[in-house]
């Protein structure tokens, strides 16, 4: 696709203003518009290859990684959602036979969220074309300029972990 075809968004319209115009500004919209169209495209795979969203995937993902199983309260802190939201993602997810819940064997009033066989198996086929699907989006870079942006990503990280801890202790 070449430039003349992408739509003009925001970051593109700024990108066009004389350099010195607001460079934060300018390089937080460019993220933002790499992250949405990134995050797009892969919506639309996941939907039109696996009948999947997103988010159910993402939920996967952390079940993936924790054989146990997971509280509803741990997959909300790790997923950064509410846990009104992590419940009807499991119940669509537990229609589908991807997890089960089962009763916490600590805490008989809680329930742990595991995935089951099925679940596994259908996550690790999606897990595999989305890696896919990742190297060839962001194909356009070589290693090199992968790992110089990771490092600056990883730079950047941590000024907005920094800024965001100076923040909370003013604020107490």
């Amino acid at each position: 696709m070449s430039e003349p075809d992408i739509a003009i968004d925001a970051e593109t319209r700024l990108a066009h203003q004389p350099r010195d115009s607001r460079p934060e500004l300018r390089l937080w919209l460019r993220l933002l518009t790499c992250t949405t169209m990134i995050e797009r495209e892969i919506r639309r795979r996941l939907a039109e290859r696996f009948q999947m969203t997103l988010p159910r995937f993402d939920l996967l993902a952390q079940l993936d990684k924790s054989p146990e199983g997971m509280t509803l309260g741990e997959i909300s802190k790790r997923m950064m959602v509410t846990n009104g939201n992590v419940t009807g993602l499991v119940a669509r997810i537990a229609e589908q036979g991807f997890v089960e819940r089962r009763r916490d064997a600590t805490d008989g009033r809680a329930q742990r969220i595991v995935m089951t066989a099925e679940g596994h198996e259908q996550f690790a086929r999606m897990a595999r074309e989305h890696g896919a699907w990742v190297r060839e989006l962001l194909a356009g870079l070589d290693p090199t300029e992968r790992e110089v942006m990771m490092g600056l990503l990883a730079k950047t990280k941590a000024g907005v972990a920094r800024a965001s801890a100076a923040r909370e202790e003013a604020e107490d």
